[in-house]
Order: structure tokens, then sequence, then C-alpha cells
């Protein structure tokens, strides 16, 4: 059979927008972007063969066809959203993040218990991480990410606030770190690195009082999780983010032969468009990663 109704996004988009007045509001009301209504509306108009709505500066206002369309499914749709049966608890709050992968897998992930127990509602549902996301993808709410070089700023429709993962640290297997003696020993190892970062061991060399002059990197990786893989198995030495391996100290797979950060100014940050309006789903995330990360 063929379905010729539209979907239930095009119509959702299309009665907020006929309810607000504004493709702004209707965005908003929805907790997508504005783009995301247009797009949504001027599919539902494509699909009837009709002009729906007349766009202006100030909004949006239904021609005939367009009211007359208004009128014939509002009540339906608002019919099948009270259909949808209760769930026992409540209904769960979803909230879709788009996180680094390495923040994800080794800070992140382990802390899901209790944000959980704190907030049981809440659903969290992971979105692909894009390296070069512009943070206006409709299928995301929030995400986790870091600025590429210390003085980069943050594109003008994001507000960015900072978590975690400013610091760096040295690790090394356990073994190495038992013949440490001092920092310049590490530079007698493969100095491993991230692809992205190839002056970390620089900036922290420096800041410590290590003379880089004979400095040589040695194998890259483009994760950090791989880097911190590779020094684990004892293929020499990194720098990483502390934050990212409070497991595998505890576990014993790397050591800190030194205990000696210095700051890279990037970090992690929680990222949202400034065009939404803030739910209180970011809102309850936000506080509590604040919460988890270090004073």
């Amino acid at each position: 059979m063929r379905i010729l109704s539209p979907s239930l996004i095009e119509l959702h988009a299309f009665t907020a927008v006929v309810e607000t007045g504004t493709f702004s509001r209707a965005a908003e009301r929805l907790s997508v972007t504005q783009g995301a209504i247009s797009r949504a509306v001027l599919r539902l108009e494509a699909r009837l063969g009709l002009v729906l709505l007349e766009r202006s500066g100030t909004g949006a206002r239904t021609t005939p066809e367009g009211r007359c369309y208004y009128d014939r499914v509002h009540k339906p749709l608002a019919e099948l959203e009270a259909a949808v049966p209760a769930r026992r608890g409540g209904r769960p709050r979803e909230l879709r993040v788009s996180a680094i992968s390495s923040l994800n897998m080794r800070w992140l992930v382990s802390r899901m218990p209790s944000l959980q127990a704190q907030h049981p509602d809440l659903h969290i549902v992971f979105k692909p991480y894009w390296k070069d996301d512009d943070f206006r993808r409709d299928d995301v709410d929030c995400w986790l990410q870091t600025r590429l070089t210390s003085t980069s700023r943050w594109p003008a429709h994001v507000k960015a606030t900072y978590i975690v993962g400013r610091e760096i640290v040295p690790i090394c297997h356990p073994r190495i770190a038992a013949q440490m003696r001092e920092p310049a020993d590490l530079l007698r190892h493969p100095l491993l690195h991230h692809t992205n970062y190839p002056d970390n061991w620089a900036v922290w060399c420096a800041a410590h009082g290590v003379d880089t002059r004979g400095l040589r990197l040695g194998p890259a990786f483009d994760l950090a999780a791989g880097l911190i893989e590779a020094t684990a198995a004892g293929l020499g030495v990194a720098v990483v983010q502390r934050c990212l391996i409070e497991q595998d100290l505890g576990q014993g797979r790397v050591a800190m032969p030194f205990d000696l950060t210095v700051s890279t100014n990037r970090g992690y940050y929680l990222c949202v468009p400034r065009s939404r309006t803030e739910t209180s789903e970011v809102a309850a995330f936000r506080s509590w990663l604040l919460a988890q990360a270090p004073a």
C-alpha cells in the first residue's frame, strides 16, 4: 500500500510554525535548529504540492491552503501524541551527545552510573563524533569537543563550557618508570605523540627545564586512546591528558614517572549552539559534568 500522508516530523514542524508564528520559536519549542524546521516545512509543501506558509522578515503566516490544512491535521496530531502510552516512572528524557572518542571511552562512560543515579529519567544517546563538526547538526543536542590549538576560538554561534583536560602529564610502562631519575631521562625513550598535537612534548619539556634541542619525536597516533595503549605496551613514553589515564593508573597498566603537569590551554568543552533554547536535559548534563571534573 502506498502511504500518502507526510511524516510526523514534517507535520510537527508545520504546526509549530503556525502556532508560534516564526520558524525560530518553532525550533525552540521542538528543541531543533531553525534550519531543521525550514527544511521539514519545505518537504511537506513539496509532498503536498501546496504553498502552506508565507515567509517574511518578521515571521510566517498561513496561506488559505495552509490554514485549511492546519485545521485538518492539528487535532489528529495532538491525539497521536496523547495516545503514546505512559512509561513506568515517567517518560524518559533523551539527550543526544557527540563526544570525542578518547574522552568518551576513558573518562565519560565510566562515570555514567553516577549520572543515571542522579537523573534516572535521563536517557543518553551517543551520536557519531565528527572531527570537523560545525555544531549545526539536527541529530545532536550537545557536543564534547576540544580546541585544536591553545589560541583557537570557538565559532561565534557556539557556547562552550570548559569541563576537563587542560593538563598533560608524562606516562610510561611501570617497568620504564622504575628506571627514571629525572625528567630528562624521558628523552632516552621513543617519544610517542598525538598527530594533532606534536608540540605537546616541547611544551611539557620547556615547562620543566628539559633541554629540547635534542628532541626527536617517535611514533604518532591519531587518538589519545591509542597513545595510551602503546605506552601500556611499552613502546615508549608519552604526554597525555591526566583525566584520560585514571583507570590505567589504578590498574597499574601505566605509570607517571614524575607528577609534573603543564596546561595546554585546550581541554574538553561542552558545546551547544547559541540559537537553541537550553533544555533541562542539557542543563542537567552540564551541571553533572562540572561536578565530575576536578576543582
